[in-house]
């Protein structure tokens, strides 16, 4: 039995020593795939356990939710936007790493390589600056939130719904239908209409001499009127912010109402509609921008 234990201790010593470069190389390559899998799976249990939290307080929603500035919407998508950017960089640091320890144990000089890699990163950087500019500022898109698909934003030259968004360019259809194609590294201010919560603003010109509390009053019954007709589409009751201008020919008197994300258009619509009937029943006309002229001709 003893001659049998130190035989297989002598061809372990023959192999280790024929083979221990292949052998090594094997051990890295599994042991880098394994702390992939265990580095993966704790990412996806992390983000499991946030949509799933996310999603449970959706069922309880407050007041206070439907003003949010991110709904749990857009909270959900970044949390697994950010777990596949997670996961993406786990591969690639394991596998740049894995290389690393390969090479070196094939005898490769990893200073003369990381030298060589230096000057070629330096060569590339120089020229290919937008691109690393383009890059960097579509990872702060995503991580940031600043803008999703399907919002509508305003880029600066581009206003429109966003179709796409990429690490590099940012596709942005605008309202002739004509798709533009944004360099995220030209974004320099971004204006979000769909994010969080929108708001209708109403003005209404009246003439000098209108009663203004009457006509305040009936303008905010009608949008109190379309605030109960559409409650799945508003926030809060409406606000009558009074007079907003005053000159010797008209007066203007504000109306506003919060809505949900995207939704100003459609219940902006609709609170024209109901302020026109409900100013023609009450025979209240509103201001127009004509000036009448009266010369008496004299003798």
């Amino acid at each position: 039995m003893l001659d049998f234990l130190l035989s297989i201790v002598d061809w372990f010593r023959a192999v280790w020593n024929d083979w221990h470069t292949l052998i090594r190389i094997v051990l890295i390559v599994v042991g880098s795939l394994v702390a992939r899998w265990i580095l993966l799976a704790s990412v996806k249990r992390v983000v499991n356990s946030l949509v799933s939290g996310i999603k449970a307080k959706k069922q309880v929603r407050r007041p206070l939710d439907l003003a949010s500035p991110i709904n749990q919407e857009r909270v959900v998508q970044r949390t697994r936007t950010m777990g596949s950017v997670m996961r993406n960089f786990i591969t690639w640091s394991l596998a740049v790493i894995t290389v690393s320890m390969i090479l070196s144990e094939l005898g490769v000089s990893m200073s003369a390589l990381a030298a060589g890699a230096g000057i070629l990163g330096a060569g590339l950087g120089f020229g290919a600056q937008s691109l690393v500019k383009d890059l960097i500022s579509g990872l702060f898109i995503v991580f940031e939130d600043q803008f999703g698909v399907g919002d509508t934003v305003n880029l600066g030259d581009v206003t429109g719904v966003v179709e796409s968004v990429g690490l590099r360019v940012t596709q942005v259809r605008d309202f002739d239908g004509v798709l533009w194609f944004v360099r995220n590294g030209e974004v320099i201010r971004v204006g979000n209409h769909t994010q969080g919560w929108s708001r209708v603003m109403l003005d209404i010109s009246l003439p000098y001499h209108a009663d203004v509390t009457h006509a305040q009053a009936v303008l905010l019954a009608s949008a109190q009127e379309v605030a109960a007709e559409q409650s799945e589409l508003v926030i809060d009751a409406p606000e009558a912010w009074g007079i907003q201008v005053l000159n010797g020919n008209q007066i203007v008197i504000r109306l506003v109402q919060r809505t949900r994300a995207g939704k100003a258009d459609a219940v902006g619509r609709e609170l024209r509609l109901k302020a026109k009937q409900a100013l023609d029943a009450a025979g209240i006309e509103l201001a127009t921008d004509q000036t009448v002229i009266n010369i008496k001709n004299g003798k």
